[in-house]
């Protein structure tokens, strides 16, 4: 299982960028192969955020098109994933909060690899980021 971060559905609908490449050829991967994609609430919220700020509202369709066509499963946030994030922040003070966010939600479901331009993951012992 494959946890999605924010940063791969938006380099792939937005303009060129030396990552834009690679989040698609690694994707397409991982669909041929079957690999269970996942990914969580906050990500959404991180899109949302990104293209309202940069005032780019139409991108922010495309982006979650991309996202919701190609994982299984939107994991919640709830208290317990919260709570858990807190916990991730203390231990890690240089992780960032939403990075902390998805890790807590990938660890309460047993999740090991993320699919990341981002090198916050690279922090946390046993996580796999693939890029």
């Amino acid at each position: 299982m494959v946890f999605i971060d924010s940063n791969v559905p938006m380099y792939l609908v937005g303009t060129a960028h030396p990552n834009k490449a690679d989040a698609q050829r690694r994707l397409e991967g991982l669909v041929t192969e079957r690999v269970r994609l996942v990914t969580d609430a906050e990500v959404f919220t991180e899109i949302l955020h990104r293209y309202t700020t940069l005032e780019r509202r139409g991108s922010i369709q495309p982006a979650l098109d991309a996202l919701l066509g190609v994982v299984d499963e939107v994991l919640p946030m709830d208290r317990d994933t919260v709570e858990r994030a807190k916990q991730l922040v203390l231990q890690y003070p240089s992780l960032p909060v939403r990075a902390a966010l998805h890790v807590a939600a990938m660890q309460r479901h047993g999740i090991e690899t993320v699919l990341s331009f981002d090198a916050a993951y690279d922090r946390i012992p046993g996580l796999t980021r693939l890029r």
